[in-house]
């Protein structure tokens, strides 16, 4: 793995190239994690601004009440019974068994799940930490069911933004709104903290279409062994678990991954990535044509509308 720091700073520059033929390279991220101050608001300390800095994550229990969590499993449940053809082709199966594994664009599914998405416990954070108004780039709603739950390879959400999606700066974050309770065992999310201060250029050009096969299992756009070898010997490797409403934050360039769930206990979350308003996407930085909209939001970009008001 080389390591280089020569990142120009012109504002059209691609800071952060990767999907590299001349093999991987790790660069040092040259944007801030916290931007703007740690001053604290109603929802985040300045204890917690200085964890997600530090960590590149943070877990926030009680932030929503039992009967609105249980409201947001209801409608979870709702639409994991829904015929196929109501979901449409943003849902993603599970391979082999065809269980519903991911219903992207789930705002546009379920009303509770827009106001979630909008939520100032959720979105206020991200706008906090991220010093800008932020629209939703993505979201989806992720069911590891019982038994049979895949895993999913350990990357940087990040890496595949900038390469397919076209974001150019580090100004992104996502929300895991926990559905169900997650622990060591059922296949929770693993991070590495302090990762997110380096940034891995991976090998390998983007197929066409690559994000038909990435979404089941990512190979393109990963760390190397060697790279995550490294990386878990100097940061280590937590896990993030809390109870059902319990809300992880992590910042668009920590490593991450989860291992598959042979428990009976099924995972379920409802996921959000936050895009600061001044870091609208470009033209995708590896690849030839940008991902599908329901993957990464390009058109009618605006601020979200964000509201300090229950779910029940």
């Amino acid at each position: 793995m080389n390591k280089v720091s020569d990142i120009k700073s012109d504002a059209n520059a691609d800071l952060y190239p990767t999907r590299l033929a001349t093999g991987e390279v790790w660069r040092d991220r040259v944007d801030p994690v916290i931007w703007g101050d740690k001053t604290p608001t109603d929802h985040l300390t300045r204890d917690d601004l200085d964890r997600y800095e530090r960590d590149g994550y943070l877990v926030k229990h009680d932030l929503f009440a039992d009967d609105e969590v249980s409201a947001l499993l209801d409608a979870a449940q709702d639409l994991r019974n829904s015929a196929p053809e109501r979901l449409g082709p943003n849902a993603i199966r599970e391979p082999g068994s065809g269980d519903l594994r991911t219903l992207f664009q789930l705002e546009t599914h379920h009303d509770l799940f827009d106001r979630l998405s909008r939520s100032e416990r959720v979105a206020g954070i991200a706008r906090r930490i991220l010093n800008d108004e932020v629209y939703l780039h993505q979201s989806r709603l992720n069911y590891k069911p019982g038994f049979t739950g895949k895993e999913f390879y350990w990357h940087s959400d990040f890496e595949t933004w900038h390469a397919e999606d076209g974001l150019p700066r580090m100004r992104a974050l996502s929300a895991s709104v926990l559905l169900t309770d997650n622990d060591a065992l059922n296949g929770p999310l693993m991070l590495m903290p302090g990762s997110q201060m380096h940034y891995v250029g991976c090998q390998g050009e983007t197929p066409e279409n690559n994000h038909e096969t990435s979404l089941k299992k990512q190979e393109i756009g990963t760390p190397s062994p060697e790279a995550l070898d490294w990386m878990a010997k100097k940061f280590g490797i937590d896990y993030a678990a809390g109870k059902a409403g319990t809300v992880i934050f992590f910042d668009c360039n920590t490593i991450h991954g989860s291992n598959g769930n042979i428990t009976p206990f099924p995972r379920s979350n409802a996921f959000f990535v936050f895009n600061a308003l001044s870091n609208q996407p470009r033209d995708p930085f590896a690849a030839d044509d940008p991902r599908p909209e329901y993957l990464g939001t390009r058109s009618e970009i605006a601020a979200l509308r964000i509201e300090d008001a229950p779910l029940t």
